[in-house]
């Protein structure tokens, strides 16, 4: 079967490079007007300074937009279009998050375009093309720096997509340093987000493809061997590398076969709750992989040499060694891993199985068919 894989062009993995940003910078584009979108935490905290001298010393005229939120509303992304057309950005840089990165892509495009951001909602909405786009994560979870896929909140609780080749980055830069202060519950939810990614990728009913495969695979044995590592010592920067690869292979894989409905489930708790992301995800994972164990086993047992290797027996009963093994590690992180730990309240259930359904770009993808039935039992099963 024909098959297709992108990526961005450039990934440069180097810890401590952020200090030198500027000139590996001017290596590929001329020095010139560079917005840099992040949030006000990674200003106020220093993180974000020796990358700023960086620029500035090398010729970069920088502006600093930090009023990104986490599950960015389409007001800031809005705002931050603005600026960036007002002070005339030439670059865009995402440095921080999943949310930072989702932003800048977008402003890539709006500060040189005419059309709306309500019309690029959906696959491949977007026209024409966007100014230079770096990606600098500074968590190893959403991928965000490899995939075409910018999530933004829409109203009061509803996130939306916008999936278009146009926002992936002509560059990206992992540097391990920039994430070794982490605390550990962050580095535990966003780890877990990473390595729902790469799972998806891997039991995704529409894309698979033996690139995302191999992806996905190498991504969840670096992830599952790292996560406990660096959740129990944050200051690790080889265990910070390897996470920092491993959330974006992840990210390259479920952007050429796409996430399911461990995301669809957990969009709803962010959007209600204000529960982060990758904390959404490993509140649900579980018991979409238990709901999907049948219809998933073949893979879910490959997935198990990865996770658990050595293991013998049926697809199903290594099906049951994978989730064991998953299970083991969301437990091992200290995350509270019931829905009533942070604040959901059981009557809002069957709102959230209602909302879940919206998600059908996910929900297509995953390897057994969802029902909103299905959703409210996943849910009750959670809280």
């Amino acid at each position: 079967m024909p098959y297709t894989f992108q990526t961005v062009p450039q990934i440069t993995i180097h810890a401590g490079a952020n200090a030198q940003l500027g000139q590996l910078l001017a290596q590929r584009f001329t020095p010139g007007r560079l917005m840099l979108v992040t949030d006000r935490f990674l200003v106020t905290s220093g993180l974000i300074a020796p990358a700023l001298r960086s620029l500035e010393e090398a010729g970069w005229q920088v502006l600093v937009y930090d009023e990104v939120q986490a599950d960015p509303p389409d007001h800031v992304v809005r705002a931050a279009a603005d600026k960036g057309r007002a002070f005339g950005a030439q670059v865009v840089l995402g440095f921080g998050g999943g949310s930072s990165m989702d932003v800048a892509k977008l402003v890539a495009v709006l500060v040189d375009s005419s059309q709306p951001l309500e019309s690029m909602y959906g696959i491949d909405q977007v026209k024409g093309h966007r100014v230079p786009l770096i990606q600098i994560p500074t968590t190893a979870g959403t991928g965000s720096e490899v995939t075409p896929v910018s999530i933004v909140t829409t109203g009061e609780t509803t996130k939306s997509g916008i999936v278009a080749s146009q926002l992936y980055a002509d560059m990206v830069l992992l540097d391990a340093s920039l994430t070794t202060g982490l605390p550990p519950a962050v580095t535990a939810a966003t780890g877990i987000d990473a390595m729902v990614h790469a799972i998806e990728a891997y039991t995704s009913k529409h894309k698979k493809n033996p690139l995302s495969d191999l992806a996905a695979t190498k991504a969840l044995a670096l992830l599952s061997g790292n996560l406990l590592t660096v959740v129990k010592n944050g200051s690790d920067l080889q265990a910070r590398e390897n996470m920092l690869l491993g959330s974006m292979l992840a990210g390259q894989a479920f952007a050429n076969s796409p996430v399911a409905a461990v995301h669809a489930l957990a969009y709803p708790l962010g959007g209600h709750f204000h529960i982060p992301h990758g904390l959404s995800n490993a509140l649900v994972l579980g018991h979409v992989l238990r709901f999907n164990a049948e219809a998933a086993a073949p893979h879910y047992a490959e997935l198990a040499d990865v996770v658990a290797p050595g293991g013998t027996g049926s697809a199903e009963a290594r099906a049951v060694a994978f989730i064991s093994a998953i299970d083991a590690l969301v437990a091992g992180t200290g995350l509270s891993m019931r829905l009533r730990d942070h604040k959901v309240s059981e009557s809002m259930l069957e709102r959230l199985a209602a909302d879940a359904m919206l998600q059908q770009r996910l929900l297509m993808n995953n390897p057994k068919d969802v029902t909103e039935a299905d959703a409210l039992a996943i849910y009750r099963a959670a809280y």
